[in-house]
């Protein structure tokens, strides 16, 4: 090829080579570079060549999506426990304490653990906010300028990624989790996949006997993950993130 790529069929057919290839979601100045210089389509042929991509898709156990960092193709839900079947270890399972903490700082980034902790009632465990990281789903976005420096949390583009999401803009309205009842349906956002965090009911196997530590294990009935405390105690934390500076103050959005 000496020109720049307008054959349609065939940059749809490098573009899926490229994109099934990939270990990790590819965006379109990635896809981009594949092509030689004098080569390589415009954003708007790139663009085309994965809608019909994902068009192509329907019916199929893929499909093509996008997440925060690019396009990638993926095992449709209503198939995804017959491909599991190839693997046999164990699924991991996470403590609702962890999975609640988890909501928390997605919806009030960026958090301390002491915020946190306040609108939990519970201590978060050092176990709990290592595991997060090392999932690469939360880190360290900044200090907050009071005394001791508190650590400021927030979630990073493997965390959206992972749950399906461009951006942060994509997570469920708190007015819409208010209206589920079931407190599962609340920690996991929806079941059905009708929310953008499905995979906390799907891909994230909840585990109510995990001990994270004394603090985590004592939750009962009247300490589940509430929407209402969330809601309720948000302008008294923005009050807080007004006030104080941060350094770094890097969210992934």
């Amino acid at each position: 090829m000496t020109s720049a790529m307008t054959d349609i069929d065939q940059l749809k057919r490098i573009l899926e080579a490229v994109l099934l290839a990939a270990a990790q979601p590819l965006s379109l100045s990635q896809l981009s570079a594949v092509f030689e210089e004098q080569e390589a389509p415009s954003r708007e042929d790139l663009a085309r060549a994965l809608e019909q991509l994902r068009e192509d898709c329907e019916g199929r156990g893929v499909e093509l999506v996008e997440v925060a960092s690019g396009f990638r193709y993926q095992v449709r839900t209503d198939v995804h426990a017959f491909v599991t079947r190839l693997w046999t270890e164990r699924q991991t399972r996470y403590s609702r304490a962890l999975l609640e903490t988890l909501a928390l700082i997605a919806y009030r980034q960026p958090v301390t653990r002491g915020e946190i902790e306040q609108v939990r009632g519970v201590g978060v465990s050092t176990s709990i906010i290592k595991t997060l990281e090392e999932r690469e789903w939360v880190r360290v976005v900044g200090y907050r300028d009071v005394p001791g420096k508190p650590a400021l949390l927030g979630t990073t583009r493997a965390f959206l990624d992972y749950f399906n999401l461009k951006s942060l803009d994509e997570l469920p309205a708190l007015s819409e989790l208010r209206d589920l009842t079931d407190p599962d349906l609340q920690l996991s956002f929806s079941v059905d996949g009708e929310y953008a965090l499905p995979a906390i009911a799907s891909s994230v196997a909840v585990d109510e006997d995990t001990d994270e530590e004394m603090t985590d294990t004592t939750l009962d009935s009247d300490t589940h993950f509430s929407t209402d405390t969330i809601d309720n105690e948000s302008e008294s934390n923005d009050t807080m993130a007004e006030e104080a500076s941060t350094t770094s103050p890097e969210t992934s959005a």
